[in-house]
């Protein structure tokens, strides 16, 4: 019998024939590690723990506290709502139900509705599921035996998934007592490893297939974590981010809004679009001071151009195209590169003239199903602070080094310090050869070490022209985002016809290295007045002061101090409304203004202001000339800040 190599974390080896199952393996190490083992990692991907091991691989057995097993909890979680479901709703039929960040869910076709009141009957009969312990078994089934079994069930979704499963590829079966469904596994060892940390959380629609055309469904949301005390955590989180949500305090804040005539698109008030120009100002002075020049590309170009970038492959079913009387096709940007390269090749450049570096705040469109738009997060027509370094090989290193000082400082200005990097080397979906992908990475590799950076690997998630590094942030509640990106990229240049002339006068094609920073300016405005909870620091609130008067006869002062207020550079506003001055601190709370002025006749015969700040009960009266000086200090944004003390050492 043939031999393979089994080699552990330690380092340890060990022979034993091919097809030995991994449960096998642990039970000849130890009986108790067979006892708390429920899957296997085989060279870093997850396999059952009953899977045959047919050659030589790095094994790893995990125990279900073991973070790789988060993912199959989830998973078997979702298997066990599943069952559930059909269990107490006979006739509902079973679609797909992946793993999600977070949780999982499960896609139903059932003639009547689900309601928030079934979802704890459905928890109650997955505890019961998990109880019973069943172990989880596959069969690898033939593909007319498997169509044969969902039709005669009536799972008529199964059968178009089977049709869609290449041919040569098997076809998994995974059983938990007598329910079963078509699943590429793997799976623990059996329910009860699902334990008591899980939740369902909601009910929404979803078109089969994420097809319009297609029926509509019933998606079942659930989260599962290894303990119940990390359930409580999550939700605590849950109930946290809806008070922060950022589609409820764009209401009161008066910042923004979205109506169905036009889906995925901001409609900015005043409000908003000052908070939304105070980013673009900070970013610009970054830039500037940085060394970019700031240009502005085309919204649309002629298909020709998106093909020849590659785009069209790429993007093309998720572009906004249209075609003129002259029958030309054009379409809306979904990106910016291809315009700055058009920019670049206007005019002969020279290698002195390297690096260039081009800015633009430029608005890109894509579509996005409109199940997947979710406020800011979410949108089809966004700004990017987009930018392209082009550069020779040998600039590289030192401009990714600068850059990831740059976005670093850009985040704690915005009051993230806990920032994460990923690497993502190339996708499936790529162009350019294997040999300028290698050249690529390794640049990009050079510059991560030559800035000391610890970073995650993120396989195959890189852009389809380069690789790339993602900058994850951790907000206020725990939550992460990727915002920033710097790619390499060793195609789109040449593709499009760039060069420079090199010191030998040859022509040479330029490296390109996209960068953005906040990313899409929508998204990272949401992201901030969920992480600050509208909270926003004085610099950047829309509103920073508004000057609230007790009493009539202090109309006239209050105006003075308005005046003064926007001398001094600050966004304020006067409430001289007939209202108490109860009811006013609590509307201009509710809008989370930062500071508010009360004026009454005393604080006008003394020149004074009674200074409230947002969240605090407490008051404080100030000269005016004094309250005026506070403010306009705080309000200067940081990166000004930073330059003035720079100056002053």
């Amino acid at each position: 019998m043939t031999q393979i190599s089994l080699t552990f974390p330690d380092g340890a080896k060990r022979q034993v024939p091919s097809g030995t199952t991994g449960l096998d393996v642990a039970k000849s190490i130890s009986p108790s590690l067979a006892k708390r083992t429920v899957a296997m990692s085989l060279d870093g991907k997850l396999a059952d723990l009953a899977a045959p091991i047919k050659s030589d691989a790095a094994i790893k057995f995990l125990t279900r506290d073991d973070p790789g097993a988060l993912e199959l909890i989830r998973h078997d979680a979702a298997h066990v709502m599943a069952e559930a479901v059909q269990a107490l709703y006979p006739g509902t039929q079973v679609t797909i139900g992946p793993v999600i960040d977070n949780g999982f869910y499960y896609d139903f076709a059932r003639d009547e509705p689900f309601t928030p009141d079934d979802l704890p009957k459905i928890e109650a009969k997955m505890r019961e599921i998990i109880a019973r312990d069943s172990p989880f078994t596959c069969e690898v089934m033939a593909r007319d035996k498997a169509k044969a079994l969902f039709k005669e069930k009536g799972e008529i979704f199964k059968l178009e998934l089977i049709d869609a499963i290449p041919e040569g590829e098997e076809l998994k079966i995974y059983s938990q007592r007598e329910w079963l469904d078509l699943c590429r596994g793997p799976h623990m060892t059996s329910t009860g490893k699902v334990g008591k940390g899980f939740k369902l959380l909601k009910i929404a629609g979803a078109y089969w297939r994420g097809d319009s055309t297609k029926p509509m469904l019933q998606r079942i949301y659930g989260t599962a974590w290894a303990s119940e005390e990390d359930l409580a955590a999550y939700l605590h989180q849950l109930e946290e981010a809806e008070k922060r949500d950022h589609r409820r305090l764009g209401r009161e804040m008066d910042l923004f809004h979205f109506q169905e005539e036009a889906p995925g698109a901001v409609f900015w008030h005043p409000k908003g679009w000052a908070l939304f120009t105070a980013l673009i100002g900070y970013m610009r002075r970054r830039q500037n001071e940085w060394g970019y020049v700031e240009v502005n590309s085309p919204d649309m170009m002629e298909r020709s151009l998106w093909e020849q970038s590659g785009h069209w492959e790429k993007f093309g079913d998720l572009m906004y195209v249209t075609e003129t009387p002259d029958e030309r096709v054009y379409a809306c940007k979904p990106m910016n590169c291809p315009g700055h390269v058009q920019i670049f090749k206007h005019g002969l450049k020279s290698y002195r003239d390297l690096p260039l570096r081009v800015a633009e705040f430029g608005k890109v469109h894509r579509y996005e199903p409109s199940g997947a738009l979710h406020g800011l997060l979410r949108v089809r027509h966004f700004t990017q602070d987009d930018a392209h370094i082009f550069c020779t090989e040998d600039q590289i290193t030192e401009e990714c080094v600068k850059l990831n000082e740059q976005l670093l400082a850009i985040y704690r200005d915005f009051g993230f310090e806990d920032v994460r990097i990923k690497f993502a080397d190339r996708p499936d979906k790529r162009v350019g050869s294997d040999a300028v992908w290698d050249k690529a990475e390794a640049a990009l590799k050079r510059a991560v070490e030559a800035a000391g950076l610890d970073y995650e690997f993120n396989p195959g998630e890189g852009a389809f022209y380069g690789p790339k590094l993602e900058y994850v942030l951790r907000d206020a509640i725990g939550r992460d985002w990727q915002l920033g990106t710097i790619q390499v990229d060793f195609n789109l240049p040449g593709r499009l016809g760039a060069f420079y002339i090199a010191p030998d006068g040859e022509k040479t094609v330029p490296v390109m290295i996209h960068r953005a920073m906040f990313g899409s300016l929508e998204r990272f405005t949401g992201i901030l007045v969920e992480h600050y909870a509208g909270h926003l620091p004085l610099w950047l609130a829309p509103v920073q002061a508004v000057v609230a008067t007790i009493v009539s006869d202090a109309d006239a002062y209050a105006g003075e101090v308005l005046e003064t207020l926007q001398k001094a550079g600050l966004r304020a506003e006067a409430d001289l409304r007939n209202e108490k001055i109860n009811y006013k601190v609590r509307e201009h709370s509710l809008a989370k203004v930062p500071v508010l002025l009360v004026v009454g006749k005393r604080e006008a015969e003394e020149n004074t202001v009674s200074v409230r700040r947002l969240g605090s009960q407490k008051q404080e009266v100030m000269k005016l000339d004094a309250a005026i000086k506070m403010l306009a200090g705080e309000a200067v944004p940081p990166d000004q800040r930073h330059a003035t003390e720079i100056r002053a050492a």
